[in-house]
């Protein structure tokens, strides 16, 4: 059925199931079953990892398939998950496939999807039948070592000396056609080698070739594949809106180029297709032209490769040599190497410690931190710090606070970790961060401008310790900041 109710044609449905499809295997056989009765889809996910962002490109097509009416299984391939070099441990699986459904789910309710014919499947639910173990055996009997890592080249880890698990993982996911009784088996283009290694053996066990759908793989952020293992070049479905945004400004995004552009590409297979019903709108302040919309993918793309997206900068009326307003960069902080001298309990709070800095030079400023039954005083006691020097003071609780210690902090469990200069720091030396090492920082930040509310939302940890923005790290000239353990954590 239609989006509104109405009744595919035969021919409807051929267009929106082939839609934004690189390649189809068998394209003859979907007009004489889809005149008969509603195709029967199956679209595999090995429970390796989190799911990310790209997988609403898949989505998007599985809602192009459920609107034109197919039967849809969505099957987690959980043995597979274990035979591609072990990626995933017996124990997490379960877990994993809970996960996954209610993932799936929610992005296909939140596209507005009829889920009336998709069903989900365990792939030990009928992998470990006694037909399917016989199966496996006659496939073996038939498929030489090279056809098998041939097949999986593109989607099994590959190794210099390969378990035999891996050598498995085409046969099966050949098998689950037949299994899951199926007319075709939908995945990204890097599984072609396996649809044609279905095509080639199935016939040689007695059952029917079956029909492939193949989307194009997206490229990430970083310009090759998107992928769980790499972080930075996917945006996972759990990260917050700061980690988005930072990821985003992130991504690789050469002027002109469309062929290495994650961000078109998740345009054009998922934003289109499914939110982009009036266009999609680019949102420019007036000094760059103002908003503009494409109605069409194709102009959106055009444009971006004539490089005409943005306009040239213009300045206002009235506003001398077309200067603009000042950047919102982390050189505007005024961030040193302290050391806390002294430490007490605040007299009137118990969450707040009362410390003393040396910032070199003679600076000795008074801090409140809110650091009480989180971080012992004596961890405090004569410690190296990095300190944000030039906020407007504030009184907390009747005592001025003149400067602020920087922390790593995470909500659950709550945890907070000051941040660590280099060994051999001393006070007063300046903390800056890669690429924006020139520039001054304010006299002070007006609150007015809300320099530090922008820029400490991209403050995080890395996976490796390291205190950056927005991918930038921070350092001081002796080396790189850290904290002690929280990883890929909001730094406050």
């Amino acid at each position: 059925m239609a989006e509104n109710g109405t009744a595919y044609s035969p021919e409807e449905k051929l267009e929106l199931i082939k839609r934004n499809l690189q390649e189809v295997l068998g394209e003859d056989r979907i007009t004489p079953i889809i005149k008969e009765r509603d195709l029967k889809i199956y679209w595999g996910t090995a429970t390796t990892g989190r799911p990310h962002v790209a997988y609403f490109v898949a989505m998007s097509k599985v809602a192009d398939f459920l609107h034109a009416g197919c039967e849809v299984t969505i099957l987690f391939a959980d043995l597979h998950a274990y035979l591609d070099n072990m990626k995933a441990p017996w124990s997490l699986l379960q877990l994993r496939e809970k996960y996954y459904e209610a993932i799936i789910k929610a992005m296909l309710k939140s596209i507005n999807v009829p889920l009336e014919k998709l069903k989900f499947v365990k792939g030990t639910d009928f992998q470990l039948s006694k037909e399917y173990t016989l199966d496996v055996y006659r496939l073996s009997s038939l498929v030489t070592e090279h056809d098998a890592r041939k097949a999986g080249a593109e989607v099994v880890k590959q190794v210099q000396h390969p378990l035999l698990s891996g050598l498995l993982y085409p046969g099966l996911q050949a098998l689950d056609e037949e299994y899951l009784k199926v007319d075709a088996q939908f995945g990204g283009v890097d599984q072609r080698k396996i649809f044609t290694y279905a095509e080639k053996y199935l016939p040689h066990l007695g059952y029917t070739k079956r029909i492939h759908f193949m989307n194009p793989m997206v490229p990430g952020l970083t310009g090759s594949k998107m992928s769980s293992s790499e972080e930075d070049s996917k945006i996972d479905l759990l990260d917050t809106a700061a980690q988005v945004k930072k990821k985003l400004k992130m991504a690789f995004c050469e002027p002109g180029n469309i062929t290495e552009n994650g961000l078109l590409s998740f345009c054009k297979h998922v934003l289109y297709p499914i939110t982009c019903k009036e266009g999609f709108t680019v949102v420019r302040k007036e000094e760059f032209g103002g908003n503009v919309t494409y109605k069409k993918f194709q102009e959106l793309e055009d444009a971006f490769a004539k490089e005409v997206m943005n306009s040239n900068k213009i300045k206002k009326p009235g506003q001398a040599g077309g200067q603009t307003e000042e950047a919102i960069v982390p050189s505007r902080l005024d961030l040193r190497v302290g050391k806390i001298t002294k430490v007490e309990k605040h007299p009137d709070a118990d969450s707040l410690y009362v410390e003393t800095v040396d910032l070199g030079n003679g600076d000795e400023r008074t801090v409140v931190s809110g650091l009480a039954g989180l971080v012992p005083m004596e961890d405090l006691q004569d410690r190296l710090g990095v300190f944000l020097c030039n906020l407007k003071p504030q009184k907390m609780r009747g005592i001025e606070s003149k400067a602020m210690l920087m922390c790593a902090s995470v909500a659950e469990p709550r945890a907070v970790e000051p941040l660590n200069p280099p060994e051999g720091s001393a006070p007063g030396e300046r903390v800056f961060f890669e690429e924006h090492e020139s520039g001054k920082p304010d006299e002070e930040l007006k609150p007015k401008k809300k320099v530090w509310e922008q820029l400490q939302p991209d403050l995080r940890t890395n996976s490796d310790c390291v205190a950056e923005w927005q991918g930038n790290i921070m350092k001081t000239k002796l080396g790189n900041v850290t904290c002690k353990s929280l990883k890929s954590s909001p730094i406050k």
